[in-house]
């Protein structure tokens, strides 16, 4: 009996150190395609929101961390730098909508320095399905709205929705989370606008985490 126990237990000895082996060899083959799926996934997202042709730089590589109340909460955001010949152009930064009618919202807003914004995309939420996800582009062009938008201080109040007085619609029976998208984004790209002369003192994002 107890050779038949020493037998059985060498026997799954030897299956889990060969299992774990060929899922670290795995790991190992498949990771560099991992990341860089990782890397087109990102880099097509920048696209939808800052056109390529604006800058020259590798926008990737030129992602820093920023903490403003401005963008809904006081975690570190990502932000990306746009630079045309290493001029500063534009920006792809992270934001949050805090007042969703089920929670954050998370998205990612692209402006230039000048209020243009460029485009939004919804990159994380939690709402009504057949409600408010309509934000989310899968679903609905609603969020295209914002492209080619310029916020002006002398006409704020119009960047709303249209319930609050401003100039985009609402959904049928959902007015929470579209005002929500709208305010966030107007808090952001004012918050961009007064960025720009602040650039140099922003630290790498990695660092930053890092450094956590």
């Amino acid at each position: 009996m107890l050779d038949i126990i020493r037998k059985n237990g060498t026997t799954l000895a030897i299956f889990a150190a060969v299992t774990t082996g060929l899922t670290s060899i795995i790991h190992v083959i498949t990771q560099p395609d991992i990341q860089l799926q990782t890397v087109l996934k990102q880099q097509s997202l920048l696209d939808e929101i800052i056109p390529s042709v604006l800058y020259t730089n590798n926008i990737q590589s030129s992602c820093y961390a920023i903490c403003n109340p401005a963008l809904g909460d006081n975690k570190n955001h990502r932000i990306y730098i746009a630079k045309k010949n290493n001029t500063p152009v534009a920006v792809a930064i992270e934001t949050t909508a805090p007042d969703g009618y089920s929670g954050n919202i998370q998205m990612i807003v692209g402006a230039n320095f000048n209020g243009l914004i460029y485009g939004v995309r919804i990159v994380e939420h939690h709402e009504t399905p057949g409600l408010g996800d309509k934000i989310d582009d899968h679903l609905s062009n609603w969020i295209h709205n914002f492209h080619n938008k310029q916020i002006h201080k002398e006409k704020i109040n119009k960047f709303a929705v249209k319930k609050d007085g401003g100039d985009f619609d609402q959904f049928t029976g959902a007015t929470i989370t579209p005002r929500a998208v709208v305010n966030a984004v107007k808090r952001t790209v004012l918050y961009v606008q007064a960025l720009k002369g602040k650039i140099s003192t922003l630290q790498p994002f990695n660092r930053v985490n890092t450094n956590a």
